[in-house]
């Protein structure tokens, strides 16, 4: 039983520090990775939704959605793509729509027309190349609420703060427990060897004794023979 509980014990310690860490790693990587339009992986980059314009057909709010990087050429109507948005009500944010057809601005730069599924409206602005910054691929549903919630203060400490506060208390328990013992086996240890010492000085003293003894005996012994001769 003993022995079952150690085991137990010894899986859990394991479980919180591999999720201490990872915990620990996904924050580092959402917060170094996640939304950043210049920084990708393979081309790959991640986008947490902020909004439900795709919720109708696509992704929603919390998903965490993976674009490619895409050459504009290679662009049709119904391609899905991730942009900085030109609209003056969202402009400069990213943007991820879907592509209704293509078109060119007044300065004659060539783009998309694009619109959100759920309402099914045309952005404002039309979408030049060089504000593209990928095409959808995919998503994770749920995820990037749960890296978003990893970016706060209360998901960091939670997931990663508690996690290491109970990691650093059990080990310095742990610690503690194992001085005390050894500390408790020393004294011990003293103590026997303190015992032993005092037997063999009780011992000395008896053999002394004895020792003693017998000399008193021989003296009388020859004294009482002398006074025979």
């Amino acid at each position: 039983m003993k022995k079952a509980l150690n085991v137990i014990k010894n899986v859990l310690v394991w479980l919180i520090i591999i999720s201490a860490v990872s915990f620990m790693l996904f924050t580092l990587f959402s917060v170094l990775v996640f939304d950043k339009e210049n920084v990708s992986i393979f081309g790959y980059k991640f986008f947490i939704v902020q909004s439900d314009s795709m919720s109708a057909t696509d992704f929603r709010t919390g998903d965490l959605i993976i674009s490619k990087n895409v050459d504009p050429e290679k662009l049709s109507a119904g391609d899905i793509i991730t942009f900085i948005s030109e609209n003056p009500s969202s402009r400069g944010e990213t943007v991820t729509h879907k592509i209704r057809d293509k078109g060119v601005n007044d300065e004659g730069k060539p783009g998309f027309i694009t619109y959100g599924t759920t309402t099914d409206s045309n952005d404002e602005a039309l979408v030049t190349y060089d504000h593209i910054i990928g095409r959808y691929t995919g998503k994770l549903s749920g995820a990037g609420a749960f890296f978003a919630y990893l970016k706060t203060t209360p998901g960091y400490i939670t997931c990663v703060v508690v996690p290491f506060t109970v990691l650093i208390l059990y080990y310095g328990i742990k610690v503690v427990i194992l001085f005390r013992r050894y500390k408790k086996e020393q004294t011990a240890e003293i103590e026997a060897e303190r015992q032993k010492l005092d037997m063999e000085r009780k011992e000395s003293e008896k053999r002394l004794k004895e020792l003693k003894e017998l000399e008193e005996k021989l003296k009388r012994e020859q004294a009482h023979n002398a006074n025979n001769e």
